[in-house]
């Protein structure tokens, strides 16, 4: 019996530890985004440039259908593009701390590095939840109207969406030692998942190579989750949607534990 409560009391000690160094981690990038008052501003031009540039340039010779605006078609695949580039570059984070140190003896800390990858991960991705939800901001402008259900299922798949490319960014940054490099990647992996995800085109009239590369991509099921909840639009089944995001985030966030614990 005695031996079972001492177990049962290390199990709750590192879980503990690890709920503890993940806050910790999670709480420091959060103060560090809410000081760093220009990337709200910043988050706030990326829609604006997207949605009513581009969306009111392409317009005239874009067709969706008869009842669908364009600029209300690709309004999903502009707040997906809104977590792509935020949570990729909460990468950024895990450069600035191994550049000052600070990575350095957080890794030595008494906590499991588990702990380090999920609050870099929940830090990036309450960073992108945050930029997403100010994307969702411009629907009135454009004419959209959601109900209490609507938003709450959209910030639900914006939370799926980013923990998974959180984790993809810090997959990314976790072998980058230079913010140029880091950059340069990360560029040459968000251009591609956004382009060949069906944000601001429909998948049907792709020829069929594209289209295997569009079926590829996991943030073509994050975006077809979206455009369902937004304008009922689906190419996919809601089971492959769910599946396919969340297998990437788990699968990305299982890489990102192994490449820190071998660090």
């Amino acid at each position: 019996m005695g031996g079972s409560k001492e177990s049962a009391g290390g199990e709750w000690g590192i879980f503990s530890k690890f709920l503890y160094g993940a806050y910790i981690i999670w709480l420091r990038d959060l103060k560090r985004l809410l000081r760093d008052k220009h990337q709200f501003y910043g988050s706030f031009a990326r829609p604006v440039l997207w949605l009513l540039v581009l969306g009111m340039g392409l317009r005239p010779v874009m067709s969706v259908g008869d009842d669908v605006d364009y600029i209300q078609y690709i309004f999903p695949g502009i707040v997906v593009m809104s977590l792509i580039f935020s949570g990729m570059w909460a990468g950024i984070s895990v450069i600035w701390d191994r550049e000052f140190g600070f990575l350095k003896e957080i890794l030595v800390a008494p906590i499991p590095r588990i702990s380090i990858v999920a609050g870099k991960v929940m830090g990036g991705a309450t960073q992108a939840l945050l930029q997403g939800a100010i994307t969702l901001l411009f629907a009135p402008i454009i004419g959209m109207r959601f109900g209490f259900v609507d938003v709450v299922l959209m910030l639900l798949i914006m939370l799926m969406i980013s923990v998974a490319m959180a984790s993809l960014g810090i997959v990314i940054a976790s072998r980058m030692y230079s913010y140029e490099g880091f950059g340069t990647v990360s560029n040459f992996v968000i251009m591609p998942l956004f382009f060949l995800s069906g944000a601001i085109y429909p998948v049907e009239t792709l020829p069929g190579w594209l289209k295997i590369l569009v079926s590829l991509n996991p943030v073509t099921y994050g975006v077809d989750l979206m455009r369902g909840v937004v304008l009922g639009m689906m190419t996919f089944t809601l089971m492959e949607d769910v599946v396919y995001v969340l297998g990437f985030g788990v699968a990305m966030g299982g890489l990102a534990v192994l490449l820190f614990r071998r660090s």
